[in-house]
């Protein structure tokens, strides 16, 4: 059992025995369909959202868990698990306000337990790059390593943990005011596949393909001009109701790059909601920045 206990929630989208096999503590967002109150995750999983959402002309609504949903699991970690330190992760703060949310419930709960030491942490990222601090946080607890040195393996990895992906449309992210800088392709996509990244938490346009095929190339052609050929890498294929296009982007990355670890991740509803089904892509970082 870890000393450190690591936080974070249904977006990272972690499988789930990779959150079992690294004892990693999470909670589900909110979406609200209508009248109706789901738990990411919980109450409602991607097989299900996703073919209504495909058929929908009305995003459903999500929420971060609030102060009261942080300081819930914190406290329990201390009078259950007799935990001293957490590490909390969590998507981009410019995204969502589960950042600030824990943030809050780090000082409500330190009223409580000021002996508690809590480091809540924006990696400034979404999906499986979130995912991967988590992972790598939670492996370095494992360790047995302390809270300071488990916040600096995170930080080593936000400049360099990229999501690069595409889909068929826009229209989610646009729906949802998710779009950030890419919001001037919006109203020209036709044919055309659009491939989004993410930098400095803000998502952004790094090009567009005419085809899911072309769109793949370039993806597995911009991680191996940051990484040089056959450089070494951690991967995610990631996707949203769209296993066998994620599968296509394995092939081609794992023929000209040198794949340390890697595995395909279904992205929660919460997520999904505003990238949309059909969604393709992968999340990554250079192995080397761990060693």
């Amino acid at each position: 059992m870890a000393e450190v206990a690591i936080v974070t929630d249904s977006t990272s989208s972690i499988p789930e025995k990779i959150l079992e096999e690294l004892n990693i503590h999470w909670l589900p967002y909110y979406i609200h369909r209508g009248a109706e109150e789901m738990r990411d995750m919980v109450t409602i999983k991607p097989a299900e959202f996703y073919p209504w959402l495909e058929g929908t002309d009305t995003l459903p609504q999500t929420a971060c868990p609030g102060p009261g949903d942080y300081f819930s699991m914190y406290e329990k970690l201390v009078k259950k698990e007799g935990v001293r330190e957490i590490v909390s992760i969590h998507m981009t703060s410019k995204g969502s306000g589960a950042y600030q949310a824990a943030q809050t419930a780090r000082g409500m709960v330190q009223e409580v337990f000021p002996e508690l030491v809590i480091r809540v942490v924006d990696t400034l990222n979404v999906s499986m790059c979130h995912g991967w601090m988590v992972i790598e946080a939670a492996r370095t607890a494992l360790e047995g390593k302390p809270v300071t040195e488990i916040v600096d393996r995170i930080s080593q990895m936000i400049p360099v943990t990229r999501m690069l992906q595409t889909a068929d449309t826009l229209k989610y992210l646009y729906m949802g005011g998710r779009i950030g800088r890419a919001k001037h392709l919006v109203g020209s996509l036709l044919n055309i596949k659009p491939l989004i990244s993410m930098e400095d938490g803000i998502i952004i346009s790094i090009g567009t393909a005419r085809s899911r095929n072309r769109a793949y190339q370039m993806m597995v052609e911009k991680v191996e001009n940051v990484v040089g050929k056959m450089g070494k890498i951690k991967v995610a294929y990631v996707h949203a109701a769209a296993e066998e296009e994620a599968l296509k982007i394995r092939e081609l990355v794992e023929a000209r790059l040198k794949v340390i670890e890697s595995f395909v991740a279904e992205l929660s509803p919460a997520l999904g909601v505003h990238t949309g089904p059909g969604t393709a892509g992968l999340c990554y970082f250079p192995a080397d920045v761990l060693t």
